[in-house]
């Protein structure tokens, strides 16, 4: 059996055991990585939530680089999040923070979706390792798969049992291109709470524009 035959014989049953960890060690290996850090951007709006999944990296490194990461890459529009997913890019890390002496200075940073879960992968490497794209790429893709077997970490069941019927409503007419005058037209409510339930909408979304609230709505299956 090669590698990846082998590597994906590991994973299987690290997913059939439910090791969460077990799992992401044996993909942090076949990447050729130090450490891992598994974080969900789009929970990062609401502070409630942990929005690190699981990590080994220097804690030094989670407790700075940890939310700044995930804050950039849950700003980022759909557009761009569809074209860069499952897609490595890197990241240099300040000389003057306190790695050890066998860590490169940089950071790969694959952002993926698994289940209805939008996900960012930070590996960190030792010096000199030579990188392969299309590895990087299956370890994403492997990633994606392995979690979209832990339901409790990858739904969005919180999420979507918040919109109340009047926010969908709000969306559907959204996605037709309406405005929040016609809105309120069509619904028979005043301008105001049209904009206030659609200021919900996007608390509840983590959407940034209407736009992005409607594809969020689209992908999730709520329109």
């Amino acid at each position: 059996m090669n590698v990846r035959g082998s590597f994906l014989h590991d994973l299987e049953a690290q997913r059939t055991c439910g090791h969460l960890t077990g799992g992401m060690d044996l993909i942090c290996a076949f990447a050729g990585a130090r450490s891992y850090l598994l974080a969900r951007t789009d929970l990062y709006s609401d502070r409630n939530h942990d929005f690190i999944v699981t990590s080994n990296w220097p804690f030094n490194l989670v407790r700075k680089f940890g939310a700044s990461l995930v804050d950039s890459e849950a700003r980022t529009s759909e557009v761009r999040r569809c074209l860069q997913a499952f897609e490595p890019t890197f990241q240099d890390i300040d000389a003057s923070e306190d790695l050890f002496s066998d860590y490169a200075p940089r950071m790969c940073l694959i952002p993926f979706n698994a289940g209805q879960a939008r996900m960012l992968l930070g590996l960190l490497f030792e010096k000199d390792v030579s990188l392969s794209h299309d590895r990087l790429r299956d370890v994403a893709l492997a990633t994606a798969y392995y979690m979209s077997h832990y339901p409790e970490i990858v739904s969005n069941n919180n999420t979507l049992s918040d919109l109340t019927v009047r926010e969908v409503e709000c969306l559907s007419w959204i996605g037709e291109g309406k405005t929040s005058d016609e809105i309120a037209l069509i619904i028979g409510i005043s301008r105001n709470t049209v904009n206030n339930y659609i200021t919900s909408i996007m608390n509840k979304t983590g959407a940034k524009t209407r736009s992005e609230a409607v594809a969020f709505a689209v992908r999730q299956r709520i329109i």
